[in-house]
């Protein structure tokens, strides 16, 4: 069963508008749990919002430029994950502040020299509206190029992973695919995903409620009363 969330529902409304900036949710933060802000952008394959993805998870991801290393290193890790994000319902959405005349030079140059076709689209944010939204410009690393940052949002448009990298150090692509996993695991089972979890391994049990529980945990042999691994049950 899916795990409940005190996190309010988005409102269809906000995301059928998808204006470009957060003129409707003045003050708004990325934040676990929260709806995600509506937008609508420019890309390397037309035009794209918010409400494009529904009823399918997206990773939005920023990287600081286009034509620098580690950002190419990270797209090429995109790209050939592709697939794999698909398979498990995601799609992929790129941005940074540079132009949509710039990405799309960026993307030939990746296909001419490393051989790797981006196959997701790329935003232009060139007013900075969405990166100064999404919380992706941190002025002490720089205050012209966002960070690496990370935006795993469900099929209802709720923020359920954020994260951000600094502009020197490439993202893990292994590491948001098992998150995903991990994500989806917990919706569909009601489990937690332990550290370093691999899908098809056991999770566990959610901390027990009442001391009658905890005793119950501590009669099923678990290591200890608050940890009880569990296999998942497939409906």
């Amino acid at each position: 069963m899916p795990i409940p969330s005190d996190a309010p529902p988005p409102d269809p409304a906000l995301r059928d508008a998808a204006p470009a900036l957060p003129e409707l949710l003045t003050g708004w933060t990325p934040r676990l749990g929260a709806p995600a802000m509506p937008f609508r952008v420019r890309t390397t394959q037309g035009e794209r919002s918010l409400a494009d993805y529904r009823g399918r998870w997206l990773l939005l991801f920023s990287h600081p430029a286009d034509f620098t290393p580690v950002c190419t290193s990270e797209f090429i890790a995109f790209a050939r994950a592709h697939d794999r994000f698909q398979a498990l319902g995601c799609d992929l959405l790129g941005l940074s502040v540079d132009s949509l005349f710039a990405h799309l030079a960026w993307v030939r140059s990746i296909e001419a020299g490393f051989g790797v076709e981006i196959p997701f689209p790329i935003a232009e944010d060139i007013s900075m509206g969405l990166a100064r939204a999404y919380g992706m410009l941190h002025p002490a690393d720089t205050s012209t190029a966002t960070v690496r940052g990370s935006f795993l949002i469900d099929p209802a448009g709720t923020i359920r992973m954020l994260s951000y990298y600094p502009m020197t150090t490439g993202r893990s692509v292994e590491e948001l695919l098992r998150t995903l996993a991990a994500l989806q695991e917990s919706d569909a089972s009601g489990l937690s995903t332990p550290a370093d979890w691999q899908p098809g391994e056991d999770g566990v049990m959610p901390p027990p409620q009442t001391l009658q529980e905890a005793a119950a945990r501590s009669a099923a042999g678990a290591p200890d009363w608050y940890y009880l691994p569990q296999a998942r049950t497939e409906p």
